[in-house]
């Protein structure tokens, strides 16, 4: 299952890395910049839990527990639903989709998503024996 972490973690860096280039380049011309800043947020989200992501999945490799292996499925879920919702309210207009606003109910289940799986990294610990 780490590797599944580990793969998903080089993808979702890639794409952040390629998406915060996006924003800083192309989206600064063409959209408002409140919505350049939310755009931006969920590129720093995406990084953060990337990272996340690789530290669960590194820890995996020699206790692989169940709170590990939520809390990975966890950060791919805030990954999702945080930063892809946001991605998407920010550049709605560009790709002709100027409704669609209850998109942002998602937004916070992607913000519980990354409480929940850093809580679950925490408890990963609680059950490790020394």
């Amino acid at each position: 299952m780490y590797n599944r972490f580990l793969i998903i973690a080089g993808i979702s860096g890639a794409l952040s890395v390629a998406l915060g280039a996006m924003g800083a380049h192309a989206l600064k011309m063409v959209i408002i910049p409140e919505l350049l800043q939310t755009y931006e947020k969920a590129v720093q989200y995406q990084v953060y839990h990337t990272f996340g992501l690789i530290a669960v999945a590194l820890l995996m490799q020699n206790n692989s527990t169940k709170f590990l292996r939520w809390s990975g499925n966890l950060f791919i879920a805030g990954i999702v639903l945080f930063s892809g919702s946001l991605y998407f309210l920010s550049t709605r207009s560009l790709i002709g989709v100027e409704g669609m606003r209850w998109v942002g109910a998602i937004t916070p289940f992607g913000g519980l998503s990354f409480i929940t799986g850093w809580l679950f990294f925490s408890f990963s610990f609680f059950t490790k024996k020394s």
